[in-house]
């Protein structure tokens, strides 16, 4: 297999991006954290579905509008570049600050989804599982 890097800016380049996709044999997709995708989770999820392409995204939102799954962190992370953003602003040098990362992660699985994709869940993810939409 190899990796396809499909790219969208507008309604009408996702539905380019899908016809892509479905023509050179795509067997799934992770769509990329991005405002614009964001904006568009209904057209996305939709899009998913009827091309029976499983997808993941980063926030349960797109898997709550019909995709199959997410994984991201929660919004921990944006309090943290909040507060990293308040200390340089305060003079503090980007350079000196630590490094961190979220501590928490949600993983939520759509399971009329993965039914409609004919997936079959394993066990083990769905213990793993943060949420189960049904």
């Amino acid at each position: 297999r190899r990796l396809l890097v499909l790219r969208a800016s507008n309604e009408r380049e996702i539905v380019a991006a899908f016809a892509g996709l479905v023509e050179q044999g795509g067997g799934g997709l992770i769509v990329a954290p991005d405002g614009f995708f964001g904006s568009r989770r209904d057209q996305l999820a939709a899009l998913a579905a009827r091309h029976r392409i499983p997808a993941i995204y980063e926030t349960s939102d797109f898997v709550r509008a019909g995709g199959f799954v997410s994984y991201g962190g929660s919004l921990e992370g944006h309090r943290l570049a909040g507060n990293y953003v308040g200390r340089i602003l305060k003079g503090a040098k980007p350079a000196d600050l630590p490094v961190l990362q979220p501590t928490t992660f949600y993983f939520v699985i759509n399971l009329k989804t993965a039914k409609a994709l004919g997936i079959t869940i394993p066990n083990a993810l769905l213990i793993m599982a943060t949420e189960l939409i049904e």
